[in-house]
């Protein structure tokens, strides 16, 4: 058996922060989820649909891994990232950082992994993994998911060699901290404003605010547009509260980011976005319920309430990223 000593097993709300926080506070550097999700530029949105998917898929945060890369620049840590097309040498860039005794960061497809709640197809899930023996693997993974959990290793593989929307070639990574590991604070109000141009400008429609105006319009169709309406709309309901694919859980990062920052720098903009994603995160948390609500009874009406929030959602996340913009 190979543990790595002295891992911090908290289980945070969000995959990509929860293993951040892991491998940070190893390193000796502990920021709270909002602070490394607002540092990593982490909110976002898309509205994702296509024949080839059973039903649409809402994403409230950037890309899986984008967050990483943004918080390391951010803090200056020394990120180093191991891509590779072989299960043996997938295997060794693990093993040999946790023989170390260091803790590894994992991107995987969580359809694989023994103790996985939700039994859907996702590749862009992340965990810290920190050590294994002849049998399984040791991971820290979100609360909800049970923090320090184990897997088998044949599910693990499984799960890093998945192919498909937003997988990756068995990526594993570490993090150095500088020693020199203070929060910048001259580096909060760039974090804040890259992802509130983005969000402002985004390249297509199915994005930012307007990926949520596009949502608006679709949700009403939902009923018709699922195959199995009982199970597709709770399920999309569930994953949009709890998992944060595109409900409030993102939100409530983005809102405690912003709180922990007015705590830091006096500004009116950022009391405003403050003030603004605490109202989204309500109206996100409303729209998954009527949702939920509509597959259960099969009334569109509750579909219809849910798009017209989610104009008013539009409008609220642009006021926000608007105020934030001007920083």
């Amino acid at each position: 058996m190979a543990l790595v000593k002295n891992i911090d097993v908290r289980g945070a709300q969000h995959c990509e922060t929860t293993a951040l926080g892991v491998l940070l506070r190893h390193e000796g550097l502990d920021l709270s989820e909002p602070m490394l999700f607002g540092l990593g530029s982490g909110l976002s949105f898309i509205y994702w649909d296509s024949r080839a998917m059973g039903f649409p898929f809402l994403g409230g945060r950037v890309r899986p891994f984008e967050l990483t890369r943004n918080l390391a620049a951010v803090l200056g840590l020394e990120l180093l990232v191991a891509e590779t097309t072989s299960p043996r040498k997938a295997w060794q860039n693990v093993a040999a950082p946790i023989d170390a005794g260091r803790p590894v960061g994992l991107q995987l497809d969580s359809y694989h992994l023994d103790y996985f709640t939700t039994t859907v197809h996702f590749g862009g899930h992340v965990v810290a993994m920190y050590g294994y023996d002849d049998q399984d693997a040791y991971l820290v993974d979100t609360a909800p998911q049970g923090g320090a959990v184990s897997t088998g290793l044949a599910g693990l593989a499984r799960a890093r060699a998945e192919r498909g929307p937003m997988t990756a070639r068995h990526r594993s990574f570490t993090v150095t901290v500088p020693a020199t590991s203070a929060l910048p604070q001259d580096r909060i109000i760039p974090a804040i404003k890259r992802s509130a141009d983005a969000f402002l400008h985004p390249p297509i429609a199915n994005l930012g605010h307007r990926g949520i105006e596009k949502t608006a319009g679709q949700v009403p169709k939902w009923l018709q547009r699922s195959g199995d309406p009982q199970v597709d709309l709770p399920r999309a309901a569930a994953l949009m509260e709890r998992a944060g694919t595109g409900g409030a859980l993102f939100r409530n990062l983005q809102r405690d980011f912003l709180a922990e920052c007015v705590q830091l720098i006096d500004s009116s903009h950022l009391r405003t976005g403050h003030r603004l994603y605490a109202e989204a995160a309500v109206l996100w948390t409303q729209v998954a319920e009527l949702i939920e609500a509509a597959g259960e009874t099969g009334d569109t009406k509750s579909l219809v309430r849910a798009g017209a929030i989610l104009h008013e959602l539009s409008r609220v996340e642009r006021e926000a990223m608007r105020a934030l913009s001007a920083l």
